[in-house]
């Protein structure tokens, strides 16, 4: 990258907290308690230890379920299995750590709900990895009922796309309407801790003005934890994945509109650069020097033959808004994502509808 400033939008700051649709009241909020973090409490990593903490009093009599499986390496996909299947001690034991999950969730959720920040939230929409399960699903309707038990007036919501593609989709709500005229797509970015995908996302507005019916035509994903890049490789990488999809939208015909969405860990500041929140990043993502959204538009100037237009924010945020369609009944609303930490964003609607 050159020392010149790129600009690489004119039309919103990057973390903005004013949006078309919403406005974003609060994002990676770090409550703390005596011990550490409060959404540590809430993580997928904490689920893996009270999994290992039921599990611990059955490994000493010899009937451990799960043999000597490490609690970390079984899948959802199997511990969803056992909630169902015949085997009912592993079952109870599956159970009993949702049970647990869950009143650690409630107790996060409820420092988040007495915020000042998150005063009068009516619904909270969860993501992340964790709830693309059956276990993630009863975690969060057992935490609902929970609350709702201590009087709070709160609905909890499983996010209605599927995690790895609501980051994607969400990128849609970073954009003004009129980058989409003559255009029925986008370039969409998510990066986390362990993996980047990127994805082309059809508009649909023709059936859905409102997005509610975007979808992601085609999408790249790397693994990078297990490549273990430098930052200069992850993002040389990263922009040949969003080259191969430009020609292969190309291809297929589809009308990219000049404009890349980025949802990126941490907080993201108004020129691009990235405060604090990004060290499970490879390499320094937090360096003064270093600007995302200018590298990628040095590498893409243009597409369909107009200048590239970057907006990068905050990850949770950027999954949260796939659901700006579906939150017009509520005036505030909020999202948690569940992965390797707790990402969270607060919203308020803007006035007006949601279709432009």
């Amino acid at each position: 990258m050159t020392d010149e400033t790129i600009g690489t939008t004119g039309i919103a700051g990057h973390g903005a907290s004013r949006l078309p649709l919403v406005e974003i009241v609060s994002f990676n909020i770090e409550l703390k308690d005596e011990d550490g973090f409060l959404g540590d409490r809430a993580s997928q990593s904490a689920f893996r230890e009270i999994l290992d903490k039921w599990r611990n009093p059955l490994r000493k009599t010899g009937k451990d379920p799960f043999g000597k499986e490490p609690s970390e390496s079984i899948s959802k996909k199997v511990l969803d299995s056992i909630l169902v299947g015949d085997d009912t001690e592993a079952s109870a034991v599956v159970h009993s750590v949702v049970e647990d999950f869950a009143h650690e969730l409630a107790h996060v959720t409820r420092r988040f709900l007495k915020s000042k920040a998150w005063e009068k939230t009516e619904r909270i929409v969860l993501g992340g990895g964790f709830r693309d399960s059956r276990l993630g699903e009863l975690a969060i309707a057992r935490t609902e009922i929970i609350l709702k038990s201590e009087d709070f007036k709160i609905e909890m919501i499983p996010i209605r796309h599927h995690p790895d593609e609501a980051g994607l989709i969400g990128a849609l709500h970073l954009a003004p309407s009129w980058i989409f005229d003559g255009h029925d797509s986008i370039l969409a970015v998510d990066i986390g801790g362990k993996n980047i995908r990127c994805g082309v996302v059809e508009t649909r507005r023709r059936r859905s003005p409102d997005f509610s019916k975007a979808a992601v035509w085609k999408s790249a994903f790397w693994r990078h934890a297990d490549d273990e890049p430098s930052r200069e490789g992850a993002v040389k990488r990263l922009i040949k994945m969003l080259k191969d999809l430009v020609s292969e939208a190309e291809d297929e015909g589809l009308k990219l509109a000049p404009f890349i969405g980025i949802a990126c860990p941490g907080v993201i500041k108004s020129d691009g650069s990235i405060e604090k929140g990004a060290q499970n990043l490879p390499g320094n993502w937090e360096s003064s020097k270093f600007n995302l959204p200018a590298s990628l538009v040095e590498a893409i100037p243009q597409i369909r033959d107009h200048d590239t237009t970057i907006v990068m924010h905050n990850d949770g945020v950027v999954q949260g808004l796939s659901e700006v369609p579906f939150m017009q009944d509520v005036k505030r609303w909020a999202v948690l994502t569940i992965g390797t930490g707790l990402g969270n964003a607060r919203f308020t609607n803007r006035n007006g509808k949601v279709g432009r």
